[in-house]
């Protein structure tokens, strides 16, 4: 398991900022869902933390965040870089504390997940990071392969990396379908995981395969996390887009 790097401070758990959105978006989401969290005391109370969930519905940060937030910490993700330069969005997500990814150059990428985390560790900051990076392409909503991007932030800084499944959420808001807001308070389930061990990686950070089994790993630890909400069995093999000609970005074409 990624040891901790210590921090020089520590921000509150759920800041002042977050308060007045949380004041809007948890009664409206509570509408819709009836959100249900498991084990969610496997989410640090403090300090830095990746959280890695499982992605299968355009809906599914909302259903993250409330959980999030439910569970004490101030719900925070990685967005792309080029949003913090729009006028006010980019406002937004600088003071609640988003995470830019940059999808520049290798050197350039490298830097910026560098100082990503040492400002997660420095601020004791967690961040909900998908692995998959975009919608499942599976056709069952299994988890399919993960991006590298995760473990790459969680191992710069010695950061735990928390799995999440949930499920649910596909039935309010179907993967590129149509919004299903009858009946009201659909039961949404989420699952918190034990940190993943990734000891055997550590000071790896830098090489490919490393963290291609790093990812792999934490994509494991997610299906069976949704194996135990959905009782049955996660696949034996993760869906690969490239091997189904699909783009792995971006809208699914039926």
């Amino acid at each position: 398991m990624a040891t901790q790097r210590p921090r020089a401070s520590s921000e509150k758990t759920r800041p002042s900022i977050f308060w007045p959105l949380a004041a809007i978006v948890v009664p409206l989401a509570g509408l819709i869902f009836k959100v249900e969290v498991r084990d969610g005391h496997k989410l640090p109370r403090e300090g830095a933390y990746v959280l890695a969930p499982n992605h299968a519905s355009e809906i599914d940060p909302i259903v993250v965040a409330v959980a999030v937030w439910r569970m004490g910490r101030a719900p925070r993700f990685m967005a792309k870089e080029s949003l913090f330069r729009v006028p006010v969005l980019g406002w937004v997500l600088r003071v609640t504390g988003m995470v830019p990814v940059s999808r520049s150059s290798s050197a350039s990428a490298a830097r910026a997940t560098l100082e990503a985390s040492e400002t997660l560790v420095r601020l004791g900051r967690g961040v909900i990071v998908y692995p998959e990076g975009t919608l499942t392409r599976d056709p069952d909503l299994w988890p399919m392969r993960g991006k590298t991007g995760a473990v790459r932030l969680a191992l710069a800084g010695g950061i735990p990396v928390i799995p999440m499944a949930q499920w649910g959420a596909q039935q309010v808001l179907p993967r590129y379908g149509k919004l299903k807001l009858w009946p009201l308070r659909r039961r949404v389930t989420v699952l918190v995981g034990d940190a993943v061990d990734l000891s055997a990686y550590e000071g790896k950070e830098g090489q490919p395969a490393a963290l291609v089994a790093a990812t792999d790993t934490v994509m494991g630890e997610i299906s069976q996390l949704l194996s135990q909400l959905r009782g049955e069995p996660a696949p034996a093999t993760r869906w690969n887009p490239a091997d189904h000609g699909q783009k792995e970005t971006g809208r699914l074409e039926p």
